[in-house]
C-alpha cells in the first residue's frame, strides 16, 4: 500500500527547460518534489524553492511512487532507467515519461517496463514551457487507464488539458509527431515567406499582421477537411487542386527570381502534380494524403 506521503511526492528526472518547468509546477502545488539531472547545477533554483536534489537517479526515483521523465529524447531516458540500480529502485514504482520521441521507442520503452515491474505512462507536451502550471498546458497520455486515474492527482499538478488517449502506448507519441508536423512545416513555410517578403522590401513586421490572418483561417479548415479525409471525398469545390499547384508555381517562380531555396514549394507542388497526373484535377489538395500513404 502506496503511503499517503508517497502520493503527495513525485520525482523528476531531466532537468532542461522543461523538466524544470515541471518540477517548478509541482513544487507550486505543495507536492514533494525530487529532481536529478545529469549535468550538475541544473537544480539550485528549484532547490531554492523547496526541491530535494537527489544524488542519484536511484536515490530520485526511490523517493516517492512516481517519476516523471523529461529528457532530450528515449535514448537519453533509457540510459538512465535501464541502469540497473535505476531499474531495481523503480520496481512496483510507476513513470511517467514525457519525453518526445517516436511510437516505436515508446512500445519498446513499455516493454521493458513491463517485465522489470514498473508501471508505465507515456505522454506529450502540446505547449511551451511558459504554459506548465497554467491552465493554457496541453498534455497527452497514454497506457492503462487503472494506472492513469491513480497518478492523475499529481498530474493535474501541471495544470491545463490532460487527455487519456487510451491503452496503445504509442498513442500519444503518434499524435505528439503527428501534431509537430504541422507546426514545423509551418514554421518553415512561415521563415520562408519572411525570406521572400524581404527580398520584396516588405519586413517581417510589415507582414506578420497579415500571416496571422492567414493562419486564423486554417482551424476551422483542419476542422472541415479532416472529416473529408476520413470520408474519402477530398472535395475541391472552391479551390480545386489545379488553383493550387498553379500558386505553388508562383510561389516558386517568384522565391528562385530572388536566389531563395523554393525545396519545400516545390516538394508541395510536385505533390499536386502528381495527384493532377492520376485525373484528380478537380479534387482537393488533400487528396495527397493518398499518395503520401497509400495504405
Amino acid at each position: 500500500m502506496t503511503s499517503h506521503v508517497e502520493q503527495s511526492a513525485v520525482t523528476v528526472l531531466g532537468l532542461g527547460p522543461m523538466g524544470r518547468a515541471l518540477a517548478g509546477a509541482f513544487l507550486d502545488a505543495g507536492l514533494r518534489t525530487t529532481v536529478w539531472n545529469r549535468t550538475p547545477g541544473r537544480d539550485r533554483e528549484l532547490v531554492e524553492r523547496g526541491a530535494i536534489s537527489a544524488p542519484s537517479p536511484e536515490a530520485a526515483v526511490a523517493a516517492g511512487a512516481l517519476t516523471v521523465v523529461c529528457v532530450v529524447n528515449y535514448d537519453a531516458a533509457d540510459a538512465v532507467l535501464r541502469r540497473g540500480a535505476v531499474a531495481d529502485a523503480l520496481k512496483g514504482r510507476t513513470v511517467v515519461n514525457l519525453t518526445a520521441d517516436t511510437p516505436e521507442r515508446a512500445r519498446d520503452t513499455a516493454a521493458w517496463a513491463a517485465g522489470h515491474g514498473v508501471g508505465y505512462l507515456d505522454g506529450a507536451i502540446m505547449t511551451p514551457t511558459t504554459t506548465i502550471g497554467t491552465p493554457a498546458a496541453v498534455f497527452l497520455h497514454c497506457g492503462p487507464e487503472e494506472l492513469y486515474q491513480e497518478h492523475r492527482p499529481v498530474l493535474d499538478a501541471l495544470g491545463g488539458a490532460h487527455t487519456h488517449l487510451g491503452a496503445d502506448i504509442g498513442r500519444a507519441a503518434a499524435y505528439d509527431i503527428a501534431l509537430l508536423d504541422v507546426f514545423w512545416t509551418a514554421m518553415a513555410g512561415f521563415g520562408h515567406a519572411l525570406a521572400v517578403a524581404r527580398a520584396e522590401g516588405i519586413s517581417a513586421g510589415e507582414l506578420a499582421p497579415f500571416a496571422a490572418g492567414i493562419g486564423a483561417i486554417l482551424p476551422p479548415l483542419f476542422e472541415a477537411l479532416a472529416k473529408d479525409v476520413d470520408n474519402g471525398t477530398y472535395s475541391g469545390e472552391g479551390n480545386p487542386i489545379t488553383s493550387a499547384a498553379s500558386s505553388m508555381a508562383h510561389i516558386v517562380h517568384a522565391s528562385e527570381a530572388h536566389g531563395i531555396d523554393a525545396g519545400v514549394m516545390r516538394a508541395a507542388e510536385g505533390l499536386a502534380r502528381r495527384v493532377i497526373g492520376q485525373g484528380h484535377g478537380t479534387d482537393g489538395f488533400l487528396r495527397i494524403v493518398e499518395i503520401l500513404n497509400p495504405r
